[in-house]
């Protein structure tokens, strides 16, 4: 397996800017989304943002249980592609365009499946917004990050909402006011990554997790997910009303009663029928 790429054998859709395999790391069901413009250091260009976002709704229809989210080459993402952000510097244009990231950044969080970040370097700006929209986050530790956009003059506005979501306040504001960089340990105390490893061990520890999740009834996974960013946007009672709702139905499910039984009966749950 190449660690810069995560290429295994799994069934891939070949090449293009954006790669999709199935049965990535030979887990049934683990769909591996690769960034694919390793020269252009991955940015967001224009036709990626709209394969990428395609790609998302596509697997958000269908019975995969986890999306991992990787890239080619040294870098994860250096964000959007400025050489097509300066060929038509307009207003209209600009809107649009953040428009369209804005919603591939959002269905990523509304997609059932959970999406796993896997980073093998830099992730800057906007590519450092897609580390904290996922929903978890592997990185190698000789990955960095940073909103740099500042450096430019340009306030990284949208890469701000998901980080200061991700980390603290005050840590937030700084990564976005200095466009510093802060490395892969700095992320994983902030909380911006779950999880470090070698370069070389990245696909390791990426599977692992993936076969964690795959390993839980999906029904429960995905509600699950559904409820933890809800009752993020709502007051502490009505987080509760939801909460308990989403419980209650989780537990009739014939997957939920089973885990119960076994427990009772002090086996593993048969969920295969």
């Amino acid at each position: 397996m190449n660690p810069d790429t995560g290429a295994s054998s799994a069934a891939t859709n070949g090449g293009g800017i954006l790669l999709v395999e199935h049965d990535a790391y030979d887990i049934p069901g683990v769909v591996r989304l690769t960034l694919n413009r390793p020269d252009a250091f991955n940015a967001l260009s224009e036709q990626l943002i709209a394969e990428l976002h395609a790609a998302l709704r596509t697997v958000a229809e269908s019975d995969a249980r986890v999306v991992v989210l990787a890239a080619a080459g040294r870098a994860f993402c250096a964000g959007h592609d400025l050489k097509e952000m300066r060929q038509t510097p307009t207003l209209d244009y600009y809107q649009a365009l953040f428009a369209r990231c804005s919603a591939l950044m959002l269905t990523i969080a509304r997609m059932p499946q959970p999406v796993i970040a896997r980073v093998q370097g830099m992730a800057t700006a906007a590519g450092c917004q897609l580390v904290a929209m996922c929903d978890l986050a592997v990185a190698a530790d000789i990955a960095h990050f940073a909103v740099s956009g500042i450096n430019i003059g340009l306030f990284c506005a949208t890469p701000a909402v998901p980080l200061s979501r991700n980390i603290g306040r005050k840590a937030a504001f700084e990564m976005l006011m200095t466009g510093d960089f802060i490395d892969a340990a700095q992320a994983r105390e902030q909380g911006l990554i779950n999880r470090m490893a070698p370069v070389d061990a990245l696909d390791a520890e990426v599977a692992a997790l993936a076969a964690s999740i795959c390993a839980k009834p999906a029904a429960a996974v995905r509600a699950g997910k559904a409820l933890f960013y809800r009752q993020l946007e709502t007051d502490i009672e009505a987080a509760y009303q939801l909460a308990g709702q989403t419980m209650a139905c989780n537990a009739m499910d014939d997957a939920t009663l089973e885990g119960m039984q076994a427990f009772l009966d002090k086996r593993k749950p048969n969920w295969n029928g």
